[in-house]
């Protein structure tokens, strides 16, 4: 009888518990224990390890739906891979995840995480050498190469179009516009994806240059005199300072363009899964599960043109815009972007959005 092990880590989004319920289910109908690593890595890495056997009494079907972990991902006083290294205490951390992988003697592990935490599992993948490693993708960023959907966005992008909508209306009530600052942190998928479906004005973009001239004249040769323009968290503006939306809001202003800031903030990792990222949990879960019976280790789970397969984790940390972590001293984080060519670009064009510069 295989022992399973899963573990979220990372920012939390929705999804999270569709993919800890999906595998829990494929591994009970194939006579498997599964056992839910508490906590995320810090709760791996305790003297003793923070784990729970998942059986149907403790995660029922209606949990799917809910946003957050059941397993939680992380206490913020805990111990982590970023404290350890700002202590100097790294390679301790690292031993001690090792020792309790080894204690807990599973077969493998599922792990859910973004692009910091499937990074950070293959600078590290020493420390599960002893067991099959199986990564599962999930951000609200959608940052991660090689896979054209990850878990969470979908839901994301809904709870931030709900949000802009609401503005809408009283945007219009007082002739007034909403610069609405999104989560993404470089990659601006989430903007782009939920400014084409809530009709922004402007969606703003870390991959795109803009010049705030030109969009002030977009904005006043619009046919209404009210709207939202989308600014995601990554963008830069040279001689500027402080959060993107109130960059913006201040060229506004100067430009006598009657505005409002509005902050979606950690709503966009919250709200009830939608059925997409449902589906796509359960997709995941299963490839995952199948990726452990043919023995593969250290790949992850990925869509690509609507085909569920396992890719190396080599392969994605290779495929991706390399970034330092600014937190951990020689970690390199693969990271996905915008690319010239995304179709939803000409999409939002066509709709009259205005982007930036493109080619």
């Amino acid at each position: 009888m295989k022992k399973i092990g899963i573990i979220t880590t990372g920012g939390d989004c929705s999804g999270l518990n569709a993919v800890i319920n999906s595998a829990a289910t494929g591994v009970w109908k194939r006579g498997w224990r599964i056992y839910g690593i508490l906590d995320g890595t810090d709760g791996l890495a305790a003297s003793k390890p923070h784990i729970v056997e998942i059986t149907p009494d403790t995660m029922p079907p209606e949990t799917a739906r809910l946003a957050g972990s059941v397993l939680r991902n992380g206490r913020p006083d805990a111990t982590n891979f970023i404290s350890a290294e700002k202590n100097g205490h790294l390679a301790q951390f690292n031993k001690s995840i090792k020792k309790s992988l080894h204690e807990l003697n599973l077969d493998a592990l599922i792990l859910v995480g973004g692009n910091g935490s499937l990074s950070l599992a293959w600078t590290t993948r020493e420390i599960y050498s002893d067991l099959q490693l199986i990564c599962i993708p999930k951000t609200i960023d959608m940052d991660i190469p090689l896979t054209d959907k990850t878990i969470g966005f979908d839901t994301a992008v809904q709870q931030l179009t709900s949000f802009c909508d609401q503005l809408m209306m009283t945007a219009r009530s007082h002739h007034r516009w909403f610069v609405v600052q999104s989560m993404g942190r470089e990659c601006g998928q989430l903007a782009l994806h939920a400014g084409i479906a809530s009709g922004a004005t402007a969606i703003l973009m870390p991959e795109i240059k803009f010049n705030t001239s030109d969009l002030i004249k977009h904005i006043q040769k619009s046919k209404t005199d009210y709207g939202v323009i989308l600014v995601s968290e990554g963008i830069k503006m040279r001689g500027h300072s402080g959060r993107p939306a109130d960059m913006i809001s201040r060229e506004l202003d100067k430009a006598g363009i009657s505005n409002r800031t509005a902050y979606p903030e950690h709503t966009q990792r919250t709200g009830d899964t939608t059925a997409c990222d449902r589906i796509l949990a359960a997709r995941f879960a299963d490839c995952a599960l199948h990726a452990i019976e043919n023995n593969e280790t250290y790949v992850m789970t990925a869509l690509q043109d609507n085909i569920c397969k396992t890719i190396s984790l080599d392969d994605v940390i290779n495929a991706g815009h390399p970034m330092p972590d600014p937190n951990i001293h020689g970690l390199v984080i693969s990271n996905a972007c915008v690319e010239p060519d995304n179709k939803m670009l000409h999409i939002a064009q066509e709709m009259g959005i205005y982007i930036g510069k493109t080619k």
